[in-house]
């Protein structure tokens, strides 16, 4: 019998950004507003973070918004997905990243049905804005990657090996045209994505709705407008000085 579950990669340790899983983004914090969007997939919810000690906190969030927790490797994610999907006895993961806030909702049941159809061990959707996508692959593929693998960049990034790699059967479909802004950036990684990503919440005027991710493009879009017109006024101020 088919076991699905989305698993949510976080830990607090990001070079760039520490502790960004637990920022806060209008009234919840990153990791909520991930989970709350992946939830409405109707899948059990587990939350895969690493061993160390920092990362305490982030169990104890996952826990008081009703995520299960798994705890593993720091570095080998793969290895980290594959005791988690053993310890739940799954036969298949939606894998999401903690860093992303606007995680696509409908995502989830998109790659299902597709996944339904096809006879794929991994299916994406490309075009959505980047960090709202999920992906969806079988347990018997990541560990037939792991027997396969030698880079260690395979194994932090779990399915980079799996989608290049022509012994396994890696679909890539391209996602609905309202959500499609393969252009547009709503991940992540540092303190001017942050920056933006609250800007993004505050304009959606959503408070504690949570918008769908074609309001979120339409208010990133106008906060681009914005500053595309701010940057062009401010450099034609320049030339006038300079004049």
């Amino acid at each position: 019998m088919e076991r699905i579950a989305v698993i949510l990669q976080a830990r607090l340790g990001s070079h760039r950004l520490p502790g960004k899983v637990l920022a806060r983004i209008g009234t919840r914090t990153l990791l909520e507003h991930s989970l709350i969007r992946l939830a409405a997939s109707g899948l059990p919810l587990i939350v895969a973070t690493t061993d160390r000690q920092e990362d305490d906190a982030i169990e104890r969030e996952a826990v008081r918004l009703g995520a299960k927790v798994f705890r593993g490797d720091s570095d080998n994610v793969l290895a980290r997905f594959i005791a988690a999907g053993h310890e739940h006895q799954l036969t298949t993961i939606i894998r999401a990243c903690g860093d992303n806030p606007f995680l696509d909702a409908d995502g989830p049941a998109r790659a299902l049905a597709l996944f339904g159809r096809v006879a794929a061990d991994h299916v994406i959707e490309c075009g959505l804005p980047s960090g709202t996508a999920v992906e969806i692959v079988t347990l018997a593929a990541l560990e037939r990657a792991q027997q396969l693998i030698t880079d260690p960049y395979d194994r932090e990034h779990v399915t980079s090996f799996i989608k290049r790699d022509s012994r396994f059967r890696a679909l890539r479909v391209v996602a609905p045209g309202d959500v499609r802004r393969p252009g547009l950036r709503l991940t992540m990684d540092t303190q001017e994505d942050l920056d933006f990503v609250r800007a993004v919440l505050a304009q959606t005027g959503a408070g504690t709705r949570v918008p769908r991710l074609g309001e979120v493009i339409k208010a990133a879009e106008v906060l681009r407008v914005r500053a595309a017109a701010a940057a062009a006024a401010a450099a034609q101020n320049l030339t006038r000085q300079g004049a």
